[in-house]
């Protein structure tokens, strides 16, 4: 019997690694490094910032269909007249999903494929955040790309860097070939510096990336909240637990 204990032990153990090495598989973007992003879903003004720089830099061409504009401005401590004024471009209500203006048959012709809806990038990329920060840091020119530019994270990615003007420009510096002869991309180098310094442009797309992982579960921020009331409540109830026990165990002997 306690063989057959150590058996089921071990195999337990044997499959709970298994899935964790799988899960770190899937956690990567194979021969890509991620960047940690630092994102803080706690730190209000990163996600103000965020929200900001996303309907002024990609929601000309990317919706977020699963959030609305009044559900962002009461998460987000925002005003109405805030919203509307500062982060409405296309003219919807209050009330209505934040969509792109820019109807997708035209979106086809200009890109080849409509720009894909945002709302759950953050919870659909291996790497969570670290992805779409790393994403957005890794855009280069690139001649022989039909945009004029590539990305080292998702090549052939169909979109020009929506940020190079605060980022600057990037060469690829090329180093060894690979397996068939094509050369690798060894880093990215700035050929041309752009409106914001390397930390400000790391916060520019970690707010960006902060905005974004909001949108992908905006129940995350009052999750949080309620989760400090919780573990307190069962502090509480553990406690008192603890004095019933003794209460009822006093003269038992």
């Amino acid at each position: 019997m306690k063989r057959r204990y150590q058996r089921l032990v071990r195999n337990a153990a044997a499959l709970a690694g298994g899935l964790l090495l799988s899960f770190s598989a899937l956690a990567a973007d194979p021969g890509t490094a991620l960047q940690q992003s630092g994102t803080d879903l706690a730190d209000r003004a990163s996600l103000q910032r965020g929200a900001r720089l996303f309907m002024n830099y990609c929601a000309g061409c990317h919706s977020l269909k699963y959030l609305r504009y009044s559900r962002m401005a009461d998460d987000l401590g925002l005003s109405e007249e805030e919203v509307m004024e500062n982060l409405n471009f296309t003219g919807a209500d209050f009330g209505e999903h934040i969509v792109s203006a820019m109807p997708a048959a035209n979106a086809e012709d200009w890109f080849g494929v409509a720009p894909p809806d945002l709302s759950l990038v953050v919870r659909t990329k291996a790497g969570g955040p670290d992805w779409v920060y790393t994403f957005l840091k890794s855009f280069y020119q690139d001649e022989a790309s039909t945009m004029g530019w590539n990305n080292t994270l998702f090549p052939d990615v169909s979109m020009p860097n929506p940020l190079w003007e605060m980022q600057g420009l990037q060469h690829p510096v090329l180093g060894a070939a690979d397996e068939i002869g094509q050369p690798t991309i060894e880093r990215l180098e700035l050929a041309r510096p752009g409106t914001q310094d390397a930390a400000e442009f790391d916060r520019t797309v970690r707010d960006i990336t902060a905005f974004l992982e909001y949108a992908a579960e905006p129940a995350a921020l009052k999750r949080q909240g309620i989760g400090v009331w919780v573990i307190l409540f069962l502090a509480f109830f553990t406690f008192l637990a603890w004095l019933l026990k003794k209460e009822y165990w006093r003269d038992v002997h």
